[in-house]
């Protein structure tokens, strides 16, 4: 009988592995780095879309909407319209003032935008008009600006707390979790801010013969902020607003000299009720209502919290949720006895990390559940010893994509996993082609005489032209998706990324663990040194 001779690759791996020592260690590695691939890999409940776009701002002090838009909005728009990837500039003219929204293609880089937007806009500032303040590039920044976690704090109805001491407790833990790893920004809404407030009193002013535009000239000589003047009050009064942080004692703005009369001076304590509160003007609120269980009954009754404070918290692109949030949900835990003593309570509204973890682990879940599946279908067609060398496949592959995705920057999500959940139809189909070949071969009678290790290594390399060239005609219907546009294609380009490395790897595991497997777990009767060396002389002959 003629040696055989190896013709395909998959022949040249079956024989360099199969009685190699180093092909159990590696196959313990592949398994390995895919388990901590799967602890380490960031994870989401949803992949990031790269959006890009910004705003641009002008400002003409007295110019009218129709100006605007001749001098403004009209010429910038022509020019952004020059930059490649722009695909809608929407215009807004208004008295004062102008703004022009500008929106890229879905998955042109953000950063490179930005740029190009902000540069653009530099290179004709020559071609305003005279008296045109400064313009404001203002880019969108949608990958640090949907939050993973929302907190609502509220006033504990067992202690009186005023909004101000409310602002400054949350103030400071939202700057200690601003402060954490991979956190990209915090929030609050729903604040009310702590500033001074002036009620003046009208039929004062109008006895003195002061103006209100003295009054206001002479807190912005002291402020930094221009005071905002509100509409005359039910009570006669008006309330100037704005003094935020710039005077740090209310009697420097009690005895501000505010005018002279009969020689006198006047101060603004004469003319207005002064107070250090909260920014009144600010009519928003949010009231917080909440389920409590009665500690003296199993039932559960609803409690109206009042004005809430809500405390966003977002993170970098590509970054874990789960342990960014999780860190979050640490900082507030350790302040928890700072907002008992100071009466805060909150509620977890929004833990995005803890439905990514869930949708996660699932989805593992029904990975190792299919597994499984496939194992139970195959015993009854191939024998267990020959499901089992499948069943051992089918992890090493999904271990192997994992570690290789891992290592170019992907998050793990829905969508990861559910090309994964995919591909587990097709990456089995490698290995049941050969552990199916050497089942078929161990029975030929041309087999016979040959050892289990020549009978494996020819089964391989037989069947290694066709199954190549299957499986790379699947890996070619796959690719084709990573060229859709727009926001489809950006959310579902985990699947051409993975679907078809899952596929390579499967080719490789199935040349050379499936035969490995099958010689350590398949039972095979060997031939006996004289039977072979007789039908070697009989081959000869």
């Amino acid at each position: 009988m003629k040696p055989y001779k190896i013709k395909n690759i998959a022949g040249h791996l079956a024989t360099i592995f199969l009685a190699n020592p180093l092909t159990p260690i590696l196959a313990f590695a592949i398994i390995l780095l895919g388990y901590v691939s799967l602890e380490m890999m960031p994870r989401e409940e949803d992949p990031q879309i790269q959006v890009s776009g910004g705003s641009v701002m002008v400002s003409i002090p007295g110019a009218t909407p129709k100006e605007i838009e001749n001098v403004i909005i009209k010429p910038l728009e022509r020019r952004i319209r020059e930059i490649k990837g722009v695909q809608h500039v929407y215009g807004t003219a208004m008295n004062n003032a102008g703004i022009l929204n500008i929106q890229y293609y879905i998955g042109e880089d953000r950063e490179s935008s930005n740029l190009k937007l902000y540069d653009k806009v530099m290179q004709h500032l020559d071609k305003l008009p005279k008296g045109t303040l400064p313009p404001l590039v203002k880019p969108f920044d949608i990958d640090i600006d949907i939050p993973i976690l929302t907190v609502a704090f509220y006033k504990n109805s067992e202690k009186k707390l005023d909004n101000v001491k409310l602002y400054k407790t949350i103030r400071e833990i939202q700057q200690d979790i601003n402060a954490l790893d991979n956190v990209s920004k915090t929030t609050l809404k729903g604040v009310k801010k702590p500033q001074f407030n002036v009620f003046i009193d009208l039929q004062k002013l109008s006895a003195y013969h002061i103006s209100l535009g003295e009054v206001a000239k002479a807190i912005r000589s002291i402020s930094s902020n221009a005071p905002e003047i509100d509409t005359t009050s039910a009570t006669g009064q008006l309330t100037v607003f704005g003094i935020k942080n710039a005077i740090e004692d209310i009697d420097d703005l009690k005895n501000l000299i505010v005018a002279q009369y009969l020689g006198s001076p006047i101060y603004l304590k004469s003319l207005a009720n002064i107070e250090y509160s909260y920014d009144v003007q600010n009519f928003q609120s949010v009231l917080l209502t909440y389920q409590k269980k009665d500690t003296q009954s199993t039932k559960v009754k609803f409690v109206e919290a009042g004005d809430q404070i809500t405390l966003t918290v977002s993170k970098l692109k590509g970054t874990n949720a789960v342990d960014i949030a999780q860190s979050a949900l640490d900082e507030l835990a350790k302040n928890a006895a700072v907002f008992k003593e100071q009466g805060v309570g909150y509620i977890i509204t929004r833990n995005y990390g803890d439905r990514a973890n869930e949708a996660v682990n699932e989805l593992v879940h029904h990975l190792v559940i299919t597994i499984f599946i496939i194992a139970a279908i195959l015993i009854p067609f191939l024998g267990w010893r020959e499901s089992l060398v499948v069943t051992i496949a089918v992890p090493m592959i999904l271990a192997l994509t994992l570690f290789i995705a891992y290592q170019t920057g992907q998050t793990i999500n829905r969508i990861t996993l559910f090309a994964f959940l995919l591909s587990l139809g097709l990456i089995v189909d490698d290995a049941i082609i050969v552990i199916e070949n050497i089942h078929r071969r161990m029975h030929l009678p041309e087999s016979q005489g040959l050892s289990f290790s020549e009978i494996i290594v020819q089964a391989t390399d037989e069947i290694g032209p066709s199954t190549n060239v299957a499986t790379i005609a699947i890996m070619l219907t796959m690719i084709p998706m990573a060229f859709v546009g727009g926001m489809m294609g950006q959310f579902m380009t985990p699947i051409p990324l993975n679907v078809p490395v899952a596929l390579a790897v499967s080719l490789f595991v199935a040349y050379v663990f499936a035969p490995y497997l099958a010689k350590k777990l398949i039972k095979f009767d060997e031939p006996s040194t004289e039977k072979k060396d007789s039908e070697h002389k009989k081959g000869s002959a």
